[in-house]
């Protein structure tokens, strides 16, 4: 769970902006996109595959 303590005389926007960071870090917002409709089985399998094509093409190149 992310926490986010105020620093001295800190404004809430400032506060908000780093819990935002700290979640973009976390793969958080990510998750939540990726989460937020359905994804069909074939499409997760196309998209895992295309992901993992590009990891190897990374690594030969």
């Amino acid at each position: 769970m992310i926490k986010v303590k105020s620093r001295g005389n800190e404004t809430v926007e400032q506060m908000l902006r780093r819990f935002k960071k700290m979640c973009e870090k976390e793969g958080l917002t990510k998750d939540i996109k990726r989460n937020s409709y359905y994804e069909k089985p074939s499409e997760r399998r196309r998209r895992r595959q295309r992901k993992s094509v590009k990891r190897v093409l990374l690594e030969k190149g």
